[in-house]
Parts: structure tokens; sequence; C-alpha cells
């Protein structure tokens, strides 16, 4: 089979792997635009750790006070139309037994045979918010590689559970990619960034085939854009440093730069994290932090 078939999961999860909430906003997206019902719901006494990701309690349309648990959820399209369908998994990252609960998702979709898996993730980067959202597109699947025009990944470091679903996913022989978009590192106050969800969605279809509807994504990019020029724009440091970015982003976009570049500066975010080997724990942002 071709590219990555006609039932494709795409999978996105709050926290270590989701960047100005970019991936899991992506996601959301999706499940607004279309009409989805619950395939497989994970046991949330199995895999979070209350203390880490507490329950929440909400009220409803009618008042009533209800007690909501950490999850994680695959749902499927209630009608599936002509083309590619994307099914999506989206919820909290697991705080343990991972290979348990990857191995639980694959199950399930081995049984509903599903044909793909598409990660989606976004990640602090030294990137500048006025130029495109840069997507690194990668795959351990050679065919799809080779179909799609995907890069391999050199990165070895830590990793969260997007890498372990796809890791389990190529294993049982659903070809899996991931899709990581870069933030500006500096727009910590601009949450969400609807700019880094649309060019995941633009990439998603790309990749998939699928129809993604961009509804008032476009609209809420140049919002967003224009706010951050507004903050930026009483900031002289703030400023110019924008501009640096801006003359790097546009060194790596010229004819002569490398197509590595992207993937570097993924592999470069990830051995930053004070999570990774090595690491205390949250530290000051130094001058080559993404944080900073």
């Amino acid at each position: 089979m071709d590219g990555l078939g006609r039932r494709v999961i795409v999978a996105a999860f709050d926290g270590w792997n989701d960047a100005g909430e970019a991936a899991s906003s992506a996601v959301a997206h999706l499940r607004a635009a279309g009409e989805y019902e619950p395939v497989f719901s994970v046991d949330p006494e199995l895999y979070f750790d209350y203390q880490y990701t507490r329950p929440q309690i909400e009220a409803d349309g009618e008042g009533q006070r209800l007690l909501r648990w950490p999850e994680t959820t695959l749902l499927r399209p209630v009608t599936e139309g002509e083309g590619p369908q994307l099914w999506l998994l989206t919820g909290v990252e697991p705080a343990r037994a991972w290979k348990a609960f990857a191995g639980e998702i694959i199950d399930v979709a081995l049984r509903e045979d599903v044909t793909g898996f598409v990660a989606l993730g976004s990640m602090m980067s030294d990137v500048p918010h006025t130029r495109p959202i840069s997507i690194f597109a990668g795959s351990e699947t050679e065919s799809l590689r080779t179909t799609l025009g995907l890069e391999r990944s050199t990165y070895e470091g830590p990793v969260g559970i997007l890498s372990v679903l796809a890791d389990a996913a190529d294993s049982a022989g659903i070809p899996s990619a991931g899709l990581w978009a870069s933030v500006p590192h500096y727009v910590a106050g601009h949450t969400p960034s609807p700019k880094a969800t649309l060019a995941l969605l633009e990439r998603l279809g790309e990749l998939s085939g699928a129809v993604v509807p961009a509804g008032d994504l476009v609209t809420q990019s140049a919002a967003w854009e224009a706010s951050i020029d507004a903050a930026a724009a009483d900031d002289e440091e703030m400023t110019e440093y924008i501009r640096q970015l801006e003359r790097t982003r546009d060194t790596w976009d010229s004819p002569e730069a490398s197509g590595d570049a992207i993937a570097q500066e993924f592999e470069k975010y990830l051995r930053r994290r004070p999570d990774g080997p090595g690491g205390n724990g949250p530290t000051k942002p130094g001058r080559d932090d993404p944080r900073r």
C-alpha cells in the first residue's frame, strides 16, 4: 500500500509534546469540524498520576457538577465518505506503563483496520513569528519516506509518548509519520498559537490526502501575529532579536541552505530540555535556551 492508506490515526497529547498548544488544538479543530464517535478509551487508573494530572470538577449545561478524569480516547468519523478518513487520538500523556498504553492503542488500531498513524507535535524554537511556521515531517517507515518524501531523524535522546506510539505502530506493520511545528519560544504569553496549528493541519492534509478544513484559523493566525507585532513594537531589544531570527530564517530558506536545518533545530531543542539525560529540572533559560 502506498502512503498512509484510507484510515489514518492522527495523534496529539497535551503537555510535553505540545508547545503553544499547537498539536492538541489541531486535533480539537478536526474534531469540531466533523462528527466523531468514541472507539476506545484507556482506563485512567492504569496510566495517570492524579497528583500530576488531577481530575477536574465541571458543571454541565444543566448546572450539575461532574468529575472529569484525565483520559486518552480514540475517535472515528461517524460516516465514512470518499477518500482518506482521519481518526483522532487525543488526551493526556500517560505517567506510567507506556509500553502497555501503546500496546492497547495499537491493538485497537489493528482490530479496526487502521492503515496509517500520524503524530502531531510542537516545540519551542529559535524562529521568528513573522515567517511561515516550519514543519519537520519525518518517518521511520522506509516506504513512507520514499513515497511521501519524508526525512529520517538522526536524533538520539529522551522522547515523549508520540515516539513510543509511532514505534509500536511501525512494529505492528502500521506505517507511521510525525509532524512537528516550530513555535517561536518568545511568544509564551500568546498561547495558543493558531499559526502553528494551521501549519500542522495544512501539512497533514498534504501528507494524508484527506480534506482538512482551515475554518477561521487563517483569521486567527493573522490576529495572533499582529498581537505579537504590537507587543514587540514597544520593546527595542525584542524587535532587534526578532530581526536576527528573521535573518537566520531567511538564510535557511535560501537555495543554498541545508535541507537538514529544521531537523537540526528539532534535535537541538530536545537536547536542551531540563528533563533530558543529566537534567536537574527547570532552570533559568540561558542565552541559547529555546525557552528564553
